[in-house]
């Protein structure tokens, strides 16, 4: 156990004030793609239903456990033999990132049309540079300082992260409505000079990863396979991608007929089938060009299917089906709701200077004094039994919004709800990522953690586009009902995991 002196001292290392850093420039783009530009299409004129759709632009964050290997093991011509195999793909996810946000600010949503698409495409664009700038920073995280340091460089981390999504979130509407957009006076070039200064603030996650010298762990590791080997991965991976898209493009194309006059259940069942059978073909072309040899199946298997053979073996079949289905439904409840959240408080009346003060500056301070408590908690009484109170909390507080829905345009109600929420939010989020990280194994960290993470926000992201929807045919008493009702099957699997699981608690 260190003492307060040797922690103080510790958080002078140049490592916390670099992960301070990366973790502003991993916070900025997320609110960008999942919640101002949800404002910025409303006041476009995109309806609504359309608007919650584009949450699936960070559907990237969910699948990033697909592409994390090729990250690990691909090595970037020229900027690898520079900067090292971490900061290369560190630097270009950034200036992806980067040019991605310019591309959304040259984009005005009010054209409709291509332009809409457009904004799409480069929302996709972001969301992919995004999820890749996580799974780097992930791994430099770890190898750049001993087990016992790794709170501390989290902790610096998160708190970056935090920042950054203030930016990202009260900054960009601050300076929107500050050059005169609103709801009812749409103004392109007020989003587009906020976009723009965002893509600019990037800098300061180029900077950081330019400075910081690369992991030696990274300096030694030798080259797993030939260059040729790497390159025919990367092409399954790309070909794959290619068939998702198709498919899901050529499913909706034949299947917008069937949906006309249709409710929104039937257009959600639709969705989710047309999401699942774009998927099975994506799966599927990659396991067909594997198996006719454009790539090399050995390599394959240690890339893609060995980290995931791991954690059933450790487990057994039973139990790991039991707490993937865990992984990935925790988080439904607030996922869902977060989606829809900014629009309805501007349908309550409530201006953007004042969603931006009570949700994005005020919340997020208190989801960080959550994420402290739900820390505390779980190591006081245990990571399963501060999950269990997560998940009661994140399902019970989504029906305090039901009384801000009937009350209005009221600034009391608005805090105490943004309170108790994003206090539960952060509480059941600190518990979560006790509970992962206690699930991987050090052999294969990174890719396992990118697989949990990817699959805890996958569901929800995409029931979240419909939210829109259910919102439109429930109404928002129903519909905040519904994202509560959806936490119940989740207390139930965290019981059922109790009983199965036996996780040995560390101290820090």
């Amino acid at each position: 156990m260190h003492t307060w002196r040797e922690t103080l001292q510790a958080l002078w290392d140049w490592r916390i004030l670099s992960l301070l850093m990366l973790g502003f420039s991993a916070g900025l783009p997320l609110l960008l793609i999942f919640s101002s530009l949800s404002l910025w299409l409303m006041e476009a004129g995109v309806e609504r239903r359309a608007v919650t759709f584009f949450s699936w632009a960070a559907l990237g964050y969910s699948f990033k456990f697909v592409w994390a290997p090729l990250v690990d093991r691909l090595p970037l011509p020229w900027l690898t033999g520079r900067l090292g195999r971490r900061r290369a793909y560190m630097l270009l996810a950034q200036i992806g990132v980067a040019g991605a946000i310019v591309g959304m600010a040259l984009t005005d949503p009010a054209a409709g049309g291509w332009a809409l698409t457009q904004m799409a495409l480069f929302a996709v664009l972001l969301g992919f540079m995004s999820a890749t700038q996580d799974i780097v920073i992930d791994a430099y995280r770890i190898e750049i300082a001993r087990p016992e340091q790794q709170g501390l460089l989290s902790a610096a981390y998160i708190a970056g992260y935090r920042v950054g999504m203030i930016v990202a979130g009260a900054g960009v509407l601050f300076l929107a409505a500050h050059w005169g957009t609103s709801r009812g006076n749409y103004q392109f070039e007020a989003w587009q000079s906020a976009y723009l200064i965002m893509a600019c603030v990037m800098g300061i996650g180029m900077l950081t990863t330019l400075l910081t010298p690369e992991p030696d762990s990274s300096k030694q590791q030798a080259q797993l396979a030939p260059a040729g080997q790497h390159l025919r991965l990367l092409g399954v991976f790309l070909f794959s991608l290619l068939g998702l898209v198709l498919v899901f493009w050529g499913v909706g194309r034949l299947g917008a007929p069937l949906l006309a006059g249709n409710g929104p259940l039937w257009s959600l069942l639709f969705e989710a089938s047309r999401m699942a059978l774009a998927l099975g073909a994506a799966f599927a072309l990659g396991w067909a060009l594997i198996r006719i040899g454009f790539a090399s199946s050995e390599q394959a298997r240690i890339t893609w299917v060995e980290p995931v053979l791991d954690f059933w073996h450790r487990y057994g079949w039973r139990t790991a089906a039991l707490l993937l289905a865990l992984v990935g439904l925790y988080r439904i409840s607030d996922i869902v709701l977060g989606v829809i959240s900014n629009i309805f408080y501007q349908d309550m009346g409530f201006t953007k200077p004042e969603i931006a003060t009570a949700v994005k500056t005020y919340g997020l301070v208190i989801t960080i004094a959550g994420g402290f408590l739900g820390g505390i908690l779980a190591y006081r009484i245990g990571v399963m039994r501060a999950l269990m109170w997560g998940a009661i909390l994140s399902a019970a507080t989504n029906l305090a919004f039901i009384g801000l829905a009937m009350v209005g345009r009221d600034l009391t109600w608005l805090y105490w709800v943004v309170s108790i929420d994003n206090l539960a939010a952060g509480f059941a989020s600190a518990a979560f990522v006790a509970f992962l990280s206690s699930l991987t194994n050090i052999q294969f960290t990174a890719v396992q953690y990118a697989i949990f993470s990817s699959l805890m926000t996958l569901l929800p992201k995409t029931l979240g586009g419909y939210s829109g929807a259910m919102v439109d045919g429930l109404g928002y008493p129903g519909f905040f009902t519904l994202t509560a009702l959806l936490g119940v099957p989740v207390i139930a699997l965290v019981w059922l995991a109790g009983r199965r699981l036996q996780i040995a608690e560390r101290p820090p």
